[in-house]
């Protein structure tokens, strides 16, 4: 609709179509007229003078993109109209897109396939988008993958999504777009009904539309009213420890050596010291440089990770509780007087003495057990058994050198594929399966180094979730 007029047949003409091309871009333009019919900026018109108009784009609703008109996202897009979401709706089943089934100002799109379908709905950088079909995800993704969007989601089991991803590096798909997969996509909530899943989704959405960490809003009623934890190490095992005291509603501070050696960096909130930033099932932890950066990061809701091996921070952060998640088999200095409360988890420490408490590490029945007085068990070196797999599984360096790999975490390899390199000693694949841990390229290792490690679930093993051990 129109409201009134700014004068000039032409350059009001002209002001329209350069405030239809605003709004399509979503982005302000200064637009300059001559009423000329010759000359830079003329606009055709022989009335003499010029004008500019500065054109500002307001009110303009997030664009959500559904793909596949399915039960699951017939139910997000009637609760995505109530967020203030423009919806579009494509599918290759005519029937599937009766407008009954969709908020009456839905864009519904009927084509002969998906890959037509995401060419015609004009998808810009700034869309939401969400693959939901019956049996032709891949034809969409393989569309969308390597496109700039705001925000991809794929929803699907875990099985698909590690097949798909697998496909995908196959193809020779760039990591830095298979990066921006969320898949499978959603807060886990225990959803179940089509609206419940609904609800996972668009959680996810608003999280990324609105720049916030995620995780619970919910604080612990301590009486001292002081909620932060340190944890010593961010790896996988003291990330599950950091997400459920994060969803316990402490503030949780991670200390990390300078050249992290983890290998199982997708669950380790330790990979922020290499790449700023990492999330790990929906929590976002970012490197600090300072106590007072740190502190800032854990009032809006983010796991601060700084370089500070020897803790000489705690003095400032003052924390509540210690916890020694390092699991080095033996004690890096931590003492019982560095908090109110300090744990350790595994063997090395002596609750009673170098700790308040001590938790058990061991898999078995004592799995999570807090002990109050003693030790741990001692670590029996033999690695969890999968499918009757134990120490076979885990790669370790067979000299000293600089670690160089040639495959990616979530990689399906067969017994003796070449995974890395060690200076110029081949680190072969031990048998067949998922590469499920990895370390990070650059580091430098001692021979016996553990270097990485493959699941022999293969398609079926999961890389993306903390491990039933780190839970407990």
């Amino acid at each position: 609709s129109i409201v009134g007029t700014i004068g000039g047949g032409m350059v009001e003409r002209k002001v329209i179509e350069e405030s239809l091309q605003a709004l399509q871009e979503r982005k302000p333009r200064l637009f300059h007229g001559r009423m000329a019919r010759n000359g830079a900026d003329a606009v055709g018109s022989d009335c003499g003078g010029a004008m500019s108009v500065f054109i500002s784009v307001h009110g303009m609703r997030p664009r959500l993109v559904l793909i596949g008109a399915g039960h699951v996202n017939r139910a997000i897009a009637q609760s995505a109209a109530l967020l203030g979401f423009d919806i579009a709706v494509a599918d290759i089943y005519r029937e599937s897109l009766n407008p009954e089934l969709f908020p009456p100002s839905t864009t519904l799109l009927h084509a002969e396939s998906f890959g037509a379908a995401v060419e015609a709905l004009d998808i810009r950088p700034d869309n939401f988008v969400l693959i939901a079909t019956n049996n032709q995800d891949r034809e969409a993704l393989d569309k969308l993958i390597e496109q700039p969007i705001a925000w991809l989601g794929l929803l699907a089991s875990r099985r698909k999504v590690q097949l798909f991803l697998r496909q995908l590096r196959e193809k020779g798909v760039a990591e830095e777009h298979i990066a921006r997969l969320h898949a499978p996509v959603g807060y886990n909530i225990g959803a179940e009904t089509p609206q419940e899943i609904a609800i996972s989704v668009l959680a996810e959405i608003l999280q990324v539309k609105n720049n916030a960490p995620g995780g619970l809003m919910m604080k612990p009623s301590h009486p001292s009213g002081h909620q932060l934890v340190v944890i010593r190490g961010a790896g996988d095992i003291a990330s599950g420890v950091a997400l459920r005291l994060y969803h316990a509603g402490f503030k949780v501070i991670m200390l990390e050596v300078e050249k992290p050696t983890v290998i199982r960096c997708t669950v380790a909130f330790a990979q922020a010291v290499f790449d700023g930033e990492m999330t790990v099932e929906g929590v976002t932890a970012r490197l600090a440089t300072s106590s007072a950066e740190a502190m800032k990061l854990t009032e809006r809701g983010f796991i601060p990770v700084m370089v500070d091996p020897a803790c000489s921070l705690l003095d400032e952060l003052k924390p509540l509780c210690v916890v020694d998640a390092i699991l080095a088999k033996q004690n890096l200095g931590t003492r019982a007087d560095m908090a109110p409360v300090t744990i350790a988890l595994g063997p090395g420490f002596t609750a009673g003495k170098d700790c308040h408490a001590v938790i058990e590490t061991n898999r078995g029945h004592w799995l999570g057990q807090v002990i109050y007085s003693g030790c741990a068990q001692e670590n029996t070196g033999v690695p969890g058994n999968i499918m009757g797999h134990t120490t076979r599984r885990v790669i370790r360096a067979p000299a000293a050198g600089i670690m160089r790999s040639n495959v990616k975490l979530g990689d399906l390899v067969k017994e003796g594929d070449v995974i890395a390199w060690i200076g110029e000693h081949e680190i072969k694949a031990p048998l067949t399966g998922m590469v499920r841990g990895l370390l990070n390229d650059g580091l430098a290792v001692v021979g016996g180094f553990k270097i990485g490690d493959i699941d022999p679930r293969g398609e079926t093993a999961d890389f993306t979730s903390v491990s039933d051990k780190a839970r407990a």
